[in-house]
């Protein structure tokens, strides 16, 4: 199974600019050696279950929530039986095509 996740998640009550709110997050995901892909919008990894995918959400809503009132938090999961590896399975499948036009 693959639960391929693409999540935002950031404070509302901490001003304009949240990157070290943001940054905290980021640290737990590379502390705990999952893959991920930070992009200017979000993060996206993938887990083998869904009970994963959530965990990974609860660790990165934790280092929040001590000193952070309000989250703000969006969450897409593409959750695929018999499939692993689709973060860079689909990347390349777009790249192939491109090679060909």
């Amino acid at each position: 199974m693959s639960a391929l996740v693409e999540f935002a998640m950031f404070p509302t009550d901490k001003g304009e600019s949240v990157s070290a709110y943001v940054s905290r997050i980021v640290k737990v995901l590379k502390e705990s050696e999952i893959e991920f892909q930070l992009t200017p919008m979000g993060t996206i990894f993938e887990c083998d279950t869904v009970e994963e995918a959530t965990k990974v959400i609860n660790m990165a809503y934790s280092v929040l929530e001590p000193d952070c009132n309000r989250v703000y938090t969006n969450i897409k999961m593409d959750i695929r039986k018999n499939r692993s590896g689709r973060m860079r399975q689909k990347i390349a499948s777009i790249q192939k095509h491109l090679s060909k036009s």
